[in-house]
């Protein structure tokens, strides 16, 4: 397909004038330890086998879950980043607080429950960026803890909401104090919750940006091809956007959709955090002062950084970010 390309370098001094937001994000919040090696990681080809020790080239400790990847987005874009979550009472939970509040995010709301905080354990083969995740949700596991008037003492413009690992009561909680409270809804829902399809779909019109990729979209609506699921997705919400990789993207708002391609040819480090970077880079540029097209574009230049380095932080990128052009095509559905 061959697209245009939109430069969106021309609107960096309209967005230092912009107002800083407040966003509440809601959902995980975990430890991540990678192992690295450039070839014992082939499970296809049955390389490890239980028992074997394993002599690996690099390990690398992060912070993750999908809470905390969306809150530093919106720190390191200037606006006021308030977590919701859970964590344990161990050294783990005083480093992911650490770590957030170097970057700024907000941690009052950060709730310490008598359980280890969550931990992934990462095979990662730095030849192919492939990865085998295990990962212990610990004190992620459960949120009826949580306390959705929580949001009128955070008092957000938008509430970005991940996986509650399928707790659907909450999740309806959340959801409606803040259409009581005004407040905007972004929401990338986990497996747990996609494979409630019924109370997921239910939902949606209360929502005002749901971003999914193209296999959890294949869970809610029928269609295979990415034009054919975002109208069906569109039915329910206003503001649809699905990833599918390398093949790109494909958003609507119910008066433009627009058809992405990849940001640019990198090579891939480590796959994880992207959906995070892409749903997060998009609303950071809305609220920076970006419009839709140029807020994709954005989205997208987020996902290509961050999956060209290990671990789903590092490559977050900052406000006023100089972006180049690349290939987006406005369609009809």
């Amino acid at each position: 397909m061959i697209m245009k390309t939109v430069d969106i370098t021309k609107i960096t001094k309209k967005c230092k004038n912009q107002p800083v937001a407040r966003v509440v994000c809601l959902g995980y919040s975990m430890e991540e330890v990678y192992l690295i090696d450039h070839d014992d990681f082939n499970f296809k080809n049955n390389n490890i086998s239980i028992g074997e020790k394993v002599l690996i080239d690099q390990v690398s400790y992060q912070i993750g879950g999908s809470g905390t990847n969306t809150a530093v987005t919106f720190a390191r874009h200037g606006h006021q980043s308030i977590l919701i979550s859970n964590v344990g009472n161990d050294q783990a939970a005083e480093a992911v607080k650490d770590f957030l509040i170097d970057e700024n995010v907000d941690t009052s709301y950060l709730n310490q429950v008598s359980s280890q905080t969550g931990v992934s354990v990462v095979l990662l083969d730095s030849k192919s960026a492939n990865a085998t995740t295990m990962t212990c949700l610990g004190a992620s596991s459960k949120y009826d803890n949580l306390s959705a008037s929580d949001l009128n003492l955070a008092n957000p413009d938008w509430l970005y909401i991940t996986s509650l690992n399928g707790d659907m009561n909450i999740l309806l909680d959340f959801i409606e104090q803040a259409k009581a409270s005004q407040i905007k809804i972004m929401w990338n829902p986990g497996i747990a919750e996609l494979k409630q399809q019924k109370k997921v779909l239910g939902l949606l019109p209360d929502i005002d940006v749901l971003i999914l990729n193209q296999k959890e979209a294949k869970l809610l609506v029928q269609g295979e091809i990415l034009e054919e699921l975002i109208t069906h997705l569109a039915a329910y919400t206003k503001t649809v956007i699905i990833t599918a990789g390398s093949m790109g993207s494909i958003a609507t708002n119910g008066r433009e959709t627009y058809r992405l391609a990849e940001y640019e040819a990198q090579k891939i480090a480590d796959y994880s955090g992207a959906g995070d970077a892409f749903g997060s880079g998009f609303l950071a540029a809305i609220l920076d002062g970006y419009n839709f097209k140029n807020s994709l574009i954005a989205a997208a230049a987020n996902a290509t950084s961050v999956i060209s380095h290990i671990g789903p932080k590092k490559g977050i990128l900052s406000a006023n970010e100089k972006l180049h052009p690349m290939p987006i095509q406005k369609i009809n559905l």
